[in-house]
């Protein structure tokens, strides 16, 4: 496949972010799991024309004994490789905390709580504050930071606080860095309250979950889901394009009037869905996120939402680099 040179684009503000599309790269998503960056994604990701990778991180990965202040300076260099390897082929590397002090959407649960606990906030600026020493001068084209995935379960009110002392920590350190919040409700809903701290918010592109989570083992209930269609009668909603425009783009597009930038950090279906279905709804997805003029990262590159082995059973998969590359699903994704 020949290579494509990702397209120059403005310089990113809090008021407006640059049209990135790319992917999330998983390997320090978890601890248990946790394995240095490859070099050979980022070669991918600029070889297909893409422009951004998103970086979901579990700040356990970078600590040591689980001491949550004692940081692992051989764990953080492997980050360092991935901003690094970003820069080198002008893509876009975005930092985020999956798991924070405090908090993650996935099981365990933190000892403390980022939203209500003082002390799980202070370790969570702790830790911003280290990558915004680590990283001071890198323009904020090449590094962004997004706080926390998909906050849930709290209010506005209640995320304020641990939102600003992240940003004050990161801001005492590298006042211009651009810094991304994801909404509420597992990044679903925008948060007008944060406009005033000059921050960029990120939305996602799951809706409807029985389209994007049909059988995901992880989801209870999803194996008696009925097999999704494309557009979905949801026990009387029927999703589709102009659904998905009501109830995904036009909140957030109130939220990006008020001087907010936009990003979709998170979206793709499983791989359980049938084919054609997830490649009609993505098809809808990225057409109504290029008119909002929004970017994107899918989850993921390799894996069972990706375009690389991605297990599919009703893909005929092509070898490409190692991978088994579900070429239909890549074009989609470059088409838009």
């Amino acid at each position: 496949m020949a290579q494509t040179e990702p397209t120059s684009l403005p310089e990113p503000l809090p008021s407006r972010l640059p049209l990135w599309r790319g992917f999330n790269l998983l390997a320090k998503f978890t601890l248990a799991g946790s394995e240095p960056f490859r070099e050979s994604d980022f070669d991918l990701v600029r070889e297909w024309g893409f422009n951004f990778v998103r970086l979901p991180m579990d700040y356990r990965t970078w600590t040591i004994d689980g001491d949550p202040l004692r940081f692992d300076e051989a764990a953080l260099k492997e980050i360092d490789d991935a901003v690094r390897f970003g820069r080198e082929r002008g893509i876009h590397v975005n930092l985020n905390f999956h798991r924070a002090p405090g908090y993650c959407v996935n099981p365990p649960a933190e000892p403390l709580d980022l939203w209500r606990d003082p002390e799980a906030q202070e370790l969570a600026a702790a830790h911003w504050r280290q990558f915004a020493e680590r990283y001071r001068g890198i323009p904020n084209r090449e590094l962004s930071f997004d706080l926390v995935n998909e906050p849930a379960g709290i209010s506005a009110a209640e995320y304020l606080p641990a939102v600003r002392a992240m940003v004050e920590a990161i801001r005492a350190a590298d006042p211009d860095r651009l810094i991304i919040a994801d909404g509420l409700q597992w990044g679903n809903v925008p948060v007008p309250e944060l406009a005033g701290l000059g921050v960029a918010q990120s939305t996602r592109g799951y809706a409807p979950h029985r389209i994007s989570h049909y059988r995901a083992s992880w989801v209870r209930g999803s194996d008696r889901w009925p097999v999704p269609t494309w557009p979905l009668d949801e026990d009387g909603t029927v999703w589709d394009r102009e659904l998905l425009r009501r109830r995904q783009i036009e909140p957030w597009k109130a939220l990006e009037a008020q001087g907010v930038g936009v990003h979709v950090g998170e979206w793709g279906a499983y791989q359980f869905t049938p084919h054609e279905v997830v490649l009609a709804w993505m098809h809808d997805q990225l057409s109504l996120w290029k008119e909002a003029g929004w970017g994107w990262a899918l989850w993921n590159l390799t894996g069972g939402f990706g375009p690389l082995d991605s297990g599919r059973a009703d893909v005929p998969y092509e070898p490409y680099c190692g991978h088994q590359l579900d070429r239909r699903m890549l074009e989609v994704l470059r088409d838009e």
